[in-house]
């Protein structure tokens, strides 16, 4: 009777881009690799749109569309910020498909980007991967290399 409450809700993250998976460590940014948001993973793109890594509600859309944040059921949080100081290009190269408040399901596409034309402009094109409530949250990292959209799981998150 009881093992219903014991029971720790996993909720799986899959990749958001096509891309190489890297430790947040790795980002050139310590807001990122210093885990100053929360525990995650980056994305190195090799192209494609970005697509729903979970099942949940769109929290937010930054104004310059660079960053959207979803919430699963179980109030896990995750940010994808699409590459650095992309907040520089006030929205150019981005094409946002969702509202927030709308519901998604994983590989939803969520927004297009013009990956010639932001790498061109920004230092770097990795796309950090946070569970911005990790504080509250197991993180649990799946060892993978490459990933694909929507199909690849990079992360298992339970509250703690």
């Amino acid at each position: 009777m009881f093992s219903k409450f014991m029971k720790k809700n996993k909720v799986q993250v899959f990749s958001p881009l096509n891309g190489q998976v890297h430790s947040l460590e790795q980002v050139p940014d310590p807001v990122f690799s210093q885990k100053m948001m929360g525990e995650g993973v980056a994305i190195m793109p090799t192209g494609g749109d970005v697509v729903a890594p979970i099942d949940g509600t769109v929290v937010l859309i930054s104004k310059t569309k660079h960053a959207i944040g979803i919430r699963a059921k179980d109030n896990t949080e995750v940010l994808i910020h699409v590459g650095l100081e992309t907040v520089t290009l006030k929205g150019e190269g981005f094409t946002v498909f969702v509202n927030e408040g709308d519901a998604v399901s994983v590989g939803q596409k969520l927004i297009a980007v013009d990956w010639n034309l932001i790498k061109e402009k920004v230092p770097s094109i990795i796309t950090p991967i946070v569970i911005t409530n990790s504080v509250e949250r197991s993180v649990d990292y799946v060892d993978t290399a490459a990933s694909v959209a929507g199909e690849t799981l990079v992360m298992t998150v339970s509250s703690k």
